[in-house]
């Protein structure tokens, strides 16, 4: 099992959720910043290519496995948009969540269909070259709510409304959101998937 493992990441919102939901596996994550990673281009169209890139990028650059996150929110009514581009949905300059969500509410208002979900994709590589990356996906439903509510999390979940648990992922405690989330799911597959791997 992997002591310590790099996060292909500056978001200090991943870097909090993944350090907690890993301490319970007693591995440390440290954000590519401590190494002096430089940025990773994102060229791809898919969740699942970009995480790959960036989990090859910080392994070679600290020399560690690297887990790497690609994720974002698909609305239906927008075929899936902002889909890989959620973080700058409302462009680089800088990037902003309060943009990103002002925009996305504007594309939404005259949509009847609100219906929405979270992507997360994570790929764990254990060294730069590795040849069969664990890749693991979680995908979490909920509606777009124009009026966001809650003081937690970050990105859209102010404005992502759970129907079953009544309330938007911004108002859920950290240890339910990081038990229903699409980042918890898809870390939930790629722990069973670490394991079978170090059990064969």
């Amino acid at each position: 099992m992997f002591e310590r493992i790099v996060l292909a990441s500056g978001n200090q919102g991943k870097l909090r959720e993944f350090s907690k939901l890993f301490a319970e596996y007693n591995i440390q994550i440290q954000p590519q910043s401590d190494f002096n990673v430089p940025e990773c281009p994102e060229p791809h169209c898919t969740f699942v290519e970009n995480a790959i890139a960036k989990a090859r990028h910080a392994a070679k650059h600290s020399g560690l496995p690297a887990l790497a996150d690609d994720s974002g929110i698909c609305a239906e009514a927008l075929n899936g948009a902002p889909g890989v581009l959620s973080a700058r949905f409302a462009g680089d300059n800088p990037k902003s969540d309060a943009a990103n969500n002002t925009k996305l509410s504007a594309e939404l208002a005259d949509k009847s269909n609100k219906r929405c979900y979270y992507v997360c994709i994570l790929v764990l590589v254990r060294h730069e070259h590795d040849p069969q990356p664990i890749i693991a996906e979680g995908i979490w439903h909920g509606t777009w709510q124009a009026q966001p509510s809650g003081g937690n999390g970050f990105g859209y979940d102010p404005h992502f409304y759970l129907a079953d648990q009544g309330c938007t992922a911004a108002e859920l405690d950290p240890e339910t959101k990081n038990r229903l989330s699409h980042r918890g799911l898809a870390l939930q597959e790629l722990m069973k998937k670490i394991r079978q791997s170090f059990s064969e």
